[in-house]
């Protein structure tokens, strides 16, 4: 479908800039009157070409990169990375420069890299007469769905600026919210890690002497001293002493430290199917604490990404859609889709979050008063607000349920080891008296 670059004027009679997509030049015209604007100037943008000299070689549109070779880009572009480029570019906006000027900035103090490479091709693009978002588009791994209709918005409304810093301000909430998440998981990982390390030290270093000892002595051991020795045996196989070695061709241990990656591994393969993602989401949110701040999260990330789309003026059934892709959760993101559905009928939007009892009363309760008022997307984000303080809440309270677990676990596996280590000393000192 071709696209059509457009002039129009608002009902303030402010001049608008923007492209859209159309079958033919009467129908972008229809389209950009729906919008509440009235085009001036409708022109439909060529295919680029290639650009001459240089070889002449080449398939016809290739783009000649800057600098000899250009840059070479492989993955995706961080998230910290895309947020201070949204924060400066806002900053920019503001400042009055215009879109190239400012696109040639942050594309010079960009590090070699998927963004620096993203930023000249469309430097390039829009300096062709493409529109930032259409540019954007074109670049999936740096620019989402979400980053780009909300550009779009941005461009139709005449307000990027404003878009930009709304759009800044959601991906530094969003990083913030999983910021602390990630640091409260730093201390009870940690302490794990370190434990583990130091019982797999004694199972390797400390029991083998004590199986020396128990084999001068001859007698029959209990049956947790046999299980600890045979632990043992298996986690250090052809590691220990011929005589004290299992039936394990290679340590145990190595096995164990895959564990963890197989899991992995596993749980990913699984998620890769529709099936396997509904299935290991509604688990997740059933397991206890855990599941409550899962729950907590993903209300607060949909409800501040639906909410930040609305406020920016795209369509409430494309930013329905484009939440629902980017929820994290396949129980939430089937009850957009079936909020999708019922708006697309003219129903209401609360009432199928309601039947899918994925949300607390309170927050469809909210949702349905904003609807009623024309106010949904500031409910929205009051929901977003206090989710976010709530994730904090819950975090706090999984940490604090963490730390008792692990003294208990960690004192259990140390209590066990001790006492099946001196239980034949004991045994042993009994015989003698």
């Amino acid at each position: 479908m071709p696209t059509y670059a457009f002039q129009a004027l608002n009902d303030a009679g402010k001049p608008q800039k923007g492209t859209i997509n159309a079958a033919d030049a009467d129908e972008a015209a229809a389209r950009i009157k729906s919008q509440g604007f009235f085009p001036t100037e409708i022109r439909e943008q060529k295919s680029k070409k290639g650009k001459k000299g240089g070889g002449g070689g080449g398939e016809p549109g290739a783009k000649k990169k800057k600098g000899g070779l250009g840059s070479i880009s492989i993955g995706g572009v961080k998230q910290k990375q895309l947020t201070v480029f949204t924060r400066q570019m806002s900053t920019l906006q503001d400042a009055g420069l215009p879109i190239l000027r400012s696109l040639s900035i942050l594309e010079q103090q960009q590090k070699p890299g998927p963004l620096k490479s993203a930023l000249e091709e469309i430097h390039e693009d829009v300096s062709a007469g493409s529109a930032l978002s259409d540019a954007m588009s074109r670049h999936p791994k740096a620019f989402n769905k979400l980053y780009v209709k909300m550009i779009a918005a941005g461009e139709v409304g005449g307000v990027l600026d404003l878009i930009l810093q709304r759009l800044s301000e959601f991906m530094e909430k969003a990083a913030k919210l999983k910021a602390r998440i990630i640091s409260a998981m730093i201390y009870p990982a940690a302490v794990i890690s370190v434990a583990g390390v130091i019982v797999l030290g004694i199972m390797l270093l400390i029991v083998p002497k004590f199986i020396e000892i128990f084999n001068d002595f001859g007698t029959e051991l209990p049956a947790l001293t046999t299980f600890l020795i045979e632990s043992a045996k298996w986690l250090a196989g052809p590691l220990l002493p011929e005589d004290q070695r299992g039936t394990m061709p290679i340590p145990g241990v190595i096995l164990l430290l895959f564990v963890p990656f197989l899991i992995f591994f596993a749980f990913k393969f699984i998620r890769k199917t529709t099936i396997g993602k509904n299935v290991t989401d509604r688990v997740l949110l059933m397991i206890p604490v855990a599941g409550q701040l899962i729950r907590k999260s993903t209300i607060a990330k949909f409800t501040r990404t639906l909410g930040t789309l609305v406020n920016a003026g795209v369509p409430i059934l494309d930013a329905i859609t484009i939440t629902s892709e980017t929820t994290g959760n396949a129980m939430y993101s089937n009850a957009l889709m079936a909020v999708h559905g019922s708006v697309r009928q003219g129903d209401s939007f609360a009432e199928p979050l309601r039947k899918a009892k994925v949300c607390d009363p309170i927050v469809v309760n909210m949702i349905d008063v904003g609807e009623e008022t024309g106010d949904l997307d500031k409910m929205l984000l009051k929901i977003a607000d206090n989710y976010d303080e709530e994730v904090d809440v819950a975090v706090a309270g999984l940490v604090s349920l963490l730390e008792p677990i692990m003294v208990v676990v960690l004192g259990g596996i140390v209590g066990f080891i001790v006492v099946a280590l001196f239980l034949p000393l004991v045994k042993l000192m009994s015989s003698l008296m």
